[in-house]
């Protein structure tokens, strides 16, 4: 059957009548819906309060349960967002400079092919497509102030000027279109991994990025691509499926480790211990979830409180 549409009451009763969720404020449950929308709140987070054989919800699940998920996922979000932001300034900048220090200011310079790793019908699409997205930026006037004064007034709007107004996505898509020796410069900025295992991590960080800012569901969140086998990873003793670590590739624990490699040491220790704080504080405060649901939901290790004891080498 096609969904239908359901006012805000009726979206109450079903939950309630057809559904066996406990909703003891009408007018509470009203208002959430309105603010958070029943596909977000319900469609996003219903799953670990099922009974998978009878699709209703666990007898004494509470309608509070569902929200308190949402808003820790929320807290979840933002503090990943604020780390992953701070990764994403520093490629900006890396990425301009090396490239700037090799090919000049000039905006022609990164509008120009030859410029690139131009190998490949792949590459070339993507370089093209690359392209065409930078001279969208330079050729016309734009929402940001900076770029048309640069043009305005020189004619040019260097590198290091246009990656401000860069998504993550964009960047991560021109270091990995660059000739080896820029991605190496790059990568040596951060001990312990190379130029092909940053490739592989920043596709992932992009996509983690994304449903951050976007608001999507993120603790159970997978991507397709994964981060490269790490030091961490065995040092963790992270379980294995045939030769296939088990976490912390495409879930989001892999974004916990990547960002070991990535963040300045003083930078994760802070991460980390946000993250613990808001973990701790969601379990300590709700029973209806399990801390092993929880981490199994995440993709985290029953161990992964000790990642900041173990070397990234």
């Amino acid at each position: 059957m096609p969904k239908i549409f359901l006012s805000y009451d009726q979206q109450i009763e079903k939950l309630k009548n057809e559904k066996n969720l406990q909703i003891d404020d009408e007018a509470y449950a009203k208002e959430i819906l309105r603010q958070t929308s029943y596909y977000s709140l319900i469609g996003g987070y219903k799953d670990i309060f099922k009974n998978p054989t009878t699709k209703k919800y666990k007898d004494g699940t509470r309608f509070e349960d569902i929200v308190e998920l949402y808003y820790f996922d929320e807290s979840l979000r933002q503090l990943l967002l604020r780390y992953l932001i701070k990764v994403e300034n520093e490629i900006k900048s890396q990425v301009s400079y090396y490239f700037t220090e090799k090919n000049g200011e000039n905006q022609k310079e990164y509008l120009d092919t030859a410029n690139y790793n131009y190998v490949g019908k792949k590459n070339q699409r993507d370089i093209d497509r690359l392209i065409k997205i930078l001279g969208g930026y330079v050729t016309k006037p734009t929402d940001y102030h900076y770029i048309n004064h640069a043009q305005r007034k020189y004619g040019n709007v260097p590198l290091w000027v246009l990656t401000n107004a860069l998504t993550f996505g964009n960047i991560s898509k021109m270091y990995m279109l660059l000739p080896q020796d820029i991605q190496i410069k790059v990568s040596r900025n951060y001990p312990c991994i190379n130029e092909s295992q940053m490739i592989s991590i920043l596709a992932v960080m992009v996509k983690f990025r994304n449903v951050c800012a976007h608001g999507e569901r993120l603790f159970t969140y997978r991507t397709t691509d994964s981060i490269p086998d790490l030091p961490l990873h065995m040092k963790l003793k992270i379980a294995r499926k045939g030769t296939q670590y088990v976490n912390g590739k495409n879930d989001l624990f892999s974004v916990v480790i990547a960002l070991r490699y990535m963040l300045s040491d003083s930078w994760y220790k802070e991460f980390i211990k946000e993250l613990k704080a808001l973990i701790d504080k969601y379990l300590k405060k709700h029973d209806s979830i399990s801390e092993q649901e929880l981490y199994e939901k995440m993709g985290f290790p029953e161990n992964w409180r000790k990642i900041t004891r173990y070397r990234k080498q």
